[in-house]
């Protein structure tokens, strides 16, 4: 039976609450697989548009790694009328916060990845590009830790603001309030902007005729990669819809291969 924890990701107070609901405290649930441990495990942040949160692209994916004896961890980011940097901070927190308390938890700290599907693919991306080492002297000890992930699992992401075609998502991100961009926006905001040497090995997927995100958010992505000489493996299966999750149910047997791709990728990597 697999252990499930909670917790807040800042048990005091997240940074920029703009309430007290749930909505406004940022946590993950974590789960375990059977064993001993301790666990490679991957943050998982489901997609929404920056708006919401879609439960099929948490804790299913969560099942999907325990089977391959890796832990997952969704992470409830804040989404809007919060704008950047908050969703990211979320995000990086979830990877420091599994590092502090890996004797707690049971998890391998040299171990943990971030997996997100479309905006969350953005969320985690961007957290892998801009990762950051912990702060020694830090006071809050979960501050210490890294936050940049061992690898990144983007399915069906957006991750390219570059050519304009996903705005809206962009503008739930980070437009004031006045709903303005910055002059510089479509650039800093796309994931592949960030690609360096530094950035960890990826895994991406999706259908070539998604018709929310366009294939050339991975074919961008792909090639800032290569660039770098980051490791990654890209897979395109030719059709179906956007947010298919697992892809099971759908008629579509190429697409639900992804899972056990992307396990056995993992498992290349020490995971």
């Amino acid at each position: 039976m697999t252990k499930t924890i909670n917790a807040l990701l800042w048990p005091d107070g997240a940074p920029g609450a703009l309430g007290d609901a749930v909505e406004d405290k940022p946590d993950l649930t974590l789960y375990l697989p059977d064993g001993p441990g301790p666990f490679a495990c991957v943050v998982i942040c489901p997609g929404g548009g920056y708006v919401r949160k879609a439960r099929h692209e948490g804790e299913p994916i969560a099942h999907m790694l325990n089977r391959y004896g890796i832990a997952g961890a969704v992470v409830q980011y804040r989404v809007a009328p919060y704008r950047f940097p908050v969703p990211v901070m979320d995000a990086q927190r979830a990877v420091r916060l599994l590092r502090a308390r890996r004797a707690e938890w049971g998890i391998d700290a040299e171990h943990v990845g971030i997996l997100g599907f479309s905006a969350g693919g953005h969320c985690a991306g961007m957290v892998a590009t801009l990762g950051e080492p912990g702060a020694p002297a830090a006071a809050d000890p979960v501050d210490r830790e890294s936050s940049r992930p061992d690898a990144l699992v983007a399915c069906y992401a957006a991750l390219t603001f570059r050519d304009r075609k996903l705005e809206r998502c962009l503008r739930n991100l980070a437009e004031d309030t006045q709903g303005n961009l910055a002059a510089d926006a479509f650039d800093f905001y796309s994931v592949e902007t960030h690609v360096s040497p530094q950035t960890p090995p990826v895994f991406m997927w999706m259908t070539v005729d998604d018709p929310v995100v366009p294939v050339e958010n991975s074919l961008v992505m792909a090639a800032a990669l290569r660039e770098h000489r980051v490791p990654f493996a890209l897979h395109l299966f030719p059709h179906g819809r956007h947010g298919l999750g697992l892809g099971t149910g759908e008629d579509l047997p190429l697409v639900e291969q992804w899972s056990d791709l992307c396990g056995n990728w993992l498992k290349t990597l020490g995971f």
